[in-house]
């Protein structure tokens, strides 16, 4: 018996400092989805004792890093971008799954009265009337509203007045700042940020969604670990965060 239990100590022992040693897990994402990462992210570093190390950025960029030779251990960025990823040896095959999606959503001063925005019309008549909007000039959210604005038939008469974000995650931000008098991003953008408030979404007929893939990275040394937090991604854990968020699980 004594024996047992000393063998067990001694695992247990090993089994922590194992845990204790072991690598961080890298983690390179789109600034979309930090909302929910900020909150989920300490929830699993407590229940599994892995830190993880991660970078925030605006997709595109991201996606150049990676091509240009960045490693990772998971990376989390839209379809496409995994699927190419996938394609060219980056990401580990078979390990991709949605972890998030969120839709388009208009940023208003904190306070101010809410616009009319309820149909792609109205929409129209909001924005010729602005000084001046902002979207990002990377982000998947910005060729979304760029979309947006071509169907609307106005993509020139914005031109003069359009603020081109390249700050990741603070297209919100120039609403604040009084360079915008409303801000297009994503809704999960747009909640974190300090002296704006969200208008509503797009119109149903002009609303699009980004989705956010997960992957493991092809050469990742943790690829154990990693499958583990996309996992997390994808539990139950994250289902209440992703609502508060203003997003859902694709």
């Amino acid at each position: 018996m004594k024996r047992a239990t000393m063998l067990a100590a001694i695992g247990l022992a090993a089994l922590l400092t194992a845990s204790a040693q072991a690598a961080d897990i890298k983690v390179i994402t789109s600034v979309g989805v930090k909302a929910i990462l900020d909150d989920l992210a300490p929830q699993f570093e407590r229940a599994t004792e892995r830190k993880l190390k991660i970078t925030f950025g605006t997709a595109v960029p991201l996606k150049r890093q990676i091509d240009a030779g960045e490693t990772f251990d998971v990376v989390i960025l839209t379809p496409p971008m995994l699927e190419d990823l996938a394609k060219n040896g980056k990401v580990a095959a078979g390990t991709s799954a949605v972890v998030a999606k969120s839709g388009i959503g208009v940023a208003i001063m904190q306070g101010a009265p809410k616009p009319d925005i309820g149909s792609a019309e109205a929409l129209k008549k909001t924005l010729l009337a602005a000084k001046a909007i902002a979207y990002s000039k990377e982000g998947q959210s910005g060729a979304m509203m760029v979309r947006a604005l071509e169907r609307l038939g106005i993509v020139e008469e914005m031109k003069p007045k359009t603020v081109l974000e390249t700050r990741s995650g603070l297209t919100a931000a120039n609403v604040a700042e009084g360079k915008a008098d409303f801000a297009f991003t994503l809704i999960s953008e747009i909640l974190p940020i300090p002296g704006v408030e969200l208008a509503g979404p797009l119109p149903a007929e002009l609303q699009s969604y980004v989705v956010f893939t997960a992957g493991v990275g092809a050469t990742s040394k943790e690829s154990a670990a990693a499958k583990s937090f996309i996992d997390f991604l994808r539990g139950p854990a994250a289902a209440a965060v992703l609502k508060t968020r203003g997003m859902e699980l694709g």
